[in-house]
């Protein structure tokens, strides 16, 4: 037993010698992982350029003037001149009411004068009489009085007489009625054959838009900021126009330009905004009251504004960054501060300095240190269209929201 034991130690020590260099070759002979392949992504160089941001408000229009047509007399709707919806001079004939209880009405006013101004020289002569007898004393101071006031009451009866003559002449005139000024006709609101009742009953109504106002509101904070950015005080000259840009209803911007009417000395204690009215040609009539629009107003003029494009733009729980290239040609996070948005683009207020490379399409694929492959955003020219009549052009997308997105999935799969 005792001449066993050296010789049985001496093996496992071997053995176990022979593992560990085994095991060591193993690991030696272990090549290293290979480079992760760089991703392919689309970047764009940072750099300051001066930049106007608009800001939008909802808009309606409003005809610059608008008559509804009330009648001033009642009666029966006779006629009914003028169609719906089309364009009507100042003085003409929009509606007639039934004249013959106005022709009656005022051959009777007639009549009634008539009687008065007989009554008036039959009183002077009574009157001229009773003073040459007074003379002689032949008639009583109480018989004198008496003529001379039939006489002042015959006088004052001629007034009243005129005064119904010249009302029931009004009134028979009344019953034409006229378009007040140059405008389109409304929808009519009353058949022929219907009843009028005086100074209530609409009849229609007038409108002229051959300029319409723009009546938006904004908030006393938008306001100040507008002031400052336009150097203009709402006290001022109001003749100058602002920068300021109408759009339609479909998107496509109204081909005049609008300038500066009215700004409310007031600002509406409900609902803290200020009322502000634009003033527009409408030579095609493409407005029309009571229409919705879209108020553009140039503001904030950054003359070193940093832009991106808004999908270079992360957000995480509330935090927004982007993804950049650091010297190494490597992919890093970087926390950044957002401004106002323009079009397709967002400024960026803090974060960013200019000759960085932020990586705009492809950034599904990295991690922070990931290795990239960075191709300048191509942004190609737009098409130009062949030429078309004339009429609203429609509003132009900034050069980056042209361009569509490259597809990351399908550079992956290359």
């Amino acid at each position: 037993m005792p001449s066993f034991y050296p010789v049985a130690r001496v093996r496992a020590e071997r053995l176990a010698a022979l593992a560990a260099l085994a095991l060591l070759c193993t690991g030696c002979s272990k090549a290293p992982p290979p480079a992760p392949h760089p991703v392919d992504v689309a970047t764009v160089i940072v750099h300051a350029q001066a930049t106007s941001f608009p800001e939008d408000f909802v808009a309606q229009t409003e005809a610059i003037n608008a008559v509804e047509i009330r009648p001033r007399v009642g009666g029966e709707l006779v006629q009914r001149v003028p169609i719906e919806g089309e364009h009507v001079k100042a003085g003409q004939l929009l509606f007639v009411i039934d004249r013959e209880p106005y022709i009656a009405a005022l051959a009777q006013a007639k009549a009634g004068l008539a009687q008065s101004e007989a009554a008036l020289v039959q009183s002077q002569r009574d009157l001229e009489r009773a003073e040459s007898l007074s003379k002689l004393d032949a008639v009583s101071q109480q018989e004198l009085d008496a003529a001379v006031a039939r006489n002042k009451a015959n006088l004052a009866s001629i007034e009243a007489g005129k005064g119904a003559v010249r009302a029931a002449d009004l009134n028979l005139g009344f019953t034409t009625i006229a378009s007040p000024i140059d405008g389109v006709v409304g929808r009519a609101q009353l058949r022929q054959g219907g009843m009028v009742t005086a100074n209530s009953t609409l009849l229609t109504t007038i409108y002229q838009t051959d300029r319409m106002y723009v009546n938006f509101s904004i908030s006393e904070r938008r306001m100040l900021t507008l002031q400052r950015d336009l150097g203009r005080a709402p006290n001022q000259d109001v003749t100058t126009p602002p920068p300021f840009r109408v759009y339609l209803a479909d998107g496509s911007l109204y081909p005049q330009i609008p300038k500066l009417n009215f700004i409310d000395p007031a600002v509406d204690t409900r609902t803290g905004t200020l009322a502000i009215r634009l003033e527009v040609d409408n030579p095609q009539h493409l407005l029309h009251a009571g229409q919705f629009a879209r108020v553009q107003v140039s503001q904030q003029q950054d003359p070193n504004a940093i832009v991106l494009p808004q999908r270079a733009i992360l957000d995480q729980q509330g935090q927004n960054y982007v993804w950049i290239v650091d010297a190494d040609g490597k992919a890093q996070q970087r926390e950044v501060h957002m401004g106002l948005r323009i079009g397709g683009d967002w400024q960026v207020q803090q974060g960013l300095k200019a000759g960085e490379v932020v990586i705009v399409d492809g950034v599904q694929r990295l991690k922070p240190g990931t290795p990239v492959k960075a191709t300048p955003l191509v942004i190609p020219a737009p098409v130009v269209a062949p030429a078309t009549p004339a009429g609203p052009a429609a509003p132009q997308a900034s050069a980056i929201d042209r361009h569509p997105a490259k597809d990351d999935e399908a550079r992956s799969r290359a």
